[in-house]
């Protein structure tokens, strides 16, 4: 029989923040599948819904004093799915696909630059403040532009990603919220 006086708790805080870094790509997968069966208007709650737990895995790291380089890896992994290629990918099949060639450039503009941002947040060392918008915030932003889509024209929306792809790889700062 189970019994809970054998787990070694601290073991499994050890492995919480990895555990809802996870719960983000899943998310994010979800909306991802999502997106291929045509119903690109539930995959929004997973990608918001990828947000909250991402806000929230490197803040139990943090407060379990279990940040590793693996959990920032993962977390790294995690985001491209979930702010990169979802978001990219939602606006893309709702409103880019008529575009062919200039709709899949811009996606793969957006999706290389957020790879290109998450690679240079792990190489440096995080002093409080971004270079480049977030990808998570890049990625929310053009997840909420969806809404946008009967209102302006696709053109719009591919500055809107360029517009995003620059502003990841930029060498503006902000603070940490």
């Amino acid at each position: 029989m189970f019994s809970f006086r054998y787990i070694d708790y601290t073991k499994v805080k050890a492995q919480l923040a990895n555990a809802i870094t996870l719960v983000n790509l899943s998310f994010g997968v979800i909306a991802l599948i999502l997106i291929s069966k045509d119903l690109s208007h539930m995959s929004l709650v997973f990608i918001f819904l990828a947000a909250l737990f991402d806000r929230f895995d490197g803040m139990t790291a943090r407060h379990f004093h279990t940040e590793s380089a693996f959990g920032k890896e993962l977390d790294s992994l995690s985001d491209i799915i979930s702010f990169g290629i979802a978001p990219a990918l939602l606006i893309y099949h709702s409103a880019l696909s008529d575009m062919l060639w200039v709709g899949i450039a811009a996606v793969i503009i957006y999706i290389a630059c957020g790879a290109v941002r998450l690679a240079r947040y792990n190489v440096e060392e995080f002093d409080g403040v971004f270079r480049g918008v977030p990808i998570t915030a890049a990625g929310v932003i053009l997840t909420a532009l969806y809404f946008a889509i009967p209102y302006v024209g696709a053109p719009y929306l591919v500055i809107a990603m360029l517009v995003l792809s620059w502003a990841m790889v930029s060498n503006f700062k902000i603070s940490k919220v």
